[in-house]
């Protein structure tokens, strides 16, 4: 598995939530950061991001892109970037990138999609598994990273562009969803129930024309969709294998190796690994349970 890594308090929350895992899912883990040649400060953050790969003894490397100057910047670079890491993750043999999205992102991206117009389909955004885009920290919001950050005094940059208001996300992010936050503490996880829903409609359309184009093929490309591992489950169950995938159950497959560390990265906090880091823990909570 190839994590993204610019430096910033996500992507080294994330890079350091699998180095754990690593130690008790056997997995291998790459970092790679890109430098879009946009800011003089990026390459800096880098140096941060490998010397904190290094000290996880995760193997890093980067690369620098040209994005030229002019109008949908930040769609541009993207596309840069995803280039960038995906000859990256070719190099390194890997068949998954991970980058370190989080609840507050997926809402983020619905609400940018509605205010430019968008139907239904297209408000399925950010799956956990897209291809070879893998997002383990999904369920978790920006409180529970920033603290994961705290907790563990992870070294991290901060980019003042995401505090620029000529880019319509953050206006998202710091003016629209705030508001809709005092009218429902719960928005952003109503959000990302519709759009599970909405990828699983559109997952099982595009295996209904599977089956028709090719019938059997959905059955032989195994179950859609990842599903968490239930209360009370125990490891040797998260390495179990799906009949659909027709594999021997005694040894985890790359499908389900790959389960694995979603599952656990997505895990209530006593399901978690032994930092505590989990989707539904903030500070406060803990604060709470410490009262006697």
């Amino acid at each position: 598995m190839l994590v993204a890594v610019s430096g910033g308090a996500d992507s080294m929350a994330l890079l350091h939530v699998l180095g754990l895992l690593r130690r008790d899912v056997a997995f291998g883990l790459f970092a790679h950061g890109v430098d879009h040649g946009l800011r003089s400060e990026a390459a800096a953050e880098l140096d941060l991001a490998e010397g904190f790969a290094r000290s996880l003894e995760v193997p890093f490397e980067r690369t620098r892109v040209q994005v030229a100057p002019g109008g949908n910047l930040q769609a541009r670079a993207r596309d840069a970037r995803w280039d960038a890491l995906r000859a990256a993750a070719v190099r390194a043999g890997a068949t998954r990138i991970a980058t370190g999205h989080h609840a507050d992102d997926r809402a983020e991206t619905m609400l940018m999609r509605i205010l430019r117009g968008t139907g239904a389909a297209h408000l399925g955004v950010l799956p956990a598994l897209d291809g070879d885009r893998i997002r383990p920290m999904l369920r978790a919001r920006r409180a529970d990273v920033e603290a994961h950050v705290r907790r563990h005094r992870i070294p991290h940059s901060l980019d003042p562009s995401n505090r620029d208001p000529r880019f319509l996300r953050t206006r998202v992010r710091l003016e629209l969803l705030p508001v809709l936050e005092r009218l429902n503490p719960r928005v952003v996880e109503h959000m990302y129930v519709l759009a599970d829903e909405l990828c699983g409609i559109e997952a099982a359309k595009q295996a209904s024309v599977s089956e028709r184009d090719e019938p059997g093929e959905a059955n032989r490309r195994g179950r859609i969709g990842i599903e968490p591992l239930r209360d009370g489950a125990d490891e040797s169950e998260s390495r179990q294998i799906t009949a659909a995938e027709g594999q021997n159950r005694a040894a985890p497959s790359k499908k389900s190796l790959e389960d694995s560390v979603l599952r656990r990265a997505n895990a209530a906090p006593s399901r978690a690994d032994a930092t505590g880091w989990a989707s539904g823990a903030t500070e406060q909570d803990e604060a709470r349970r410490r009262k006697p």
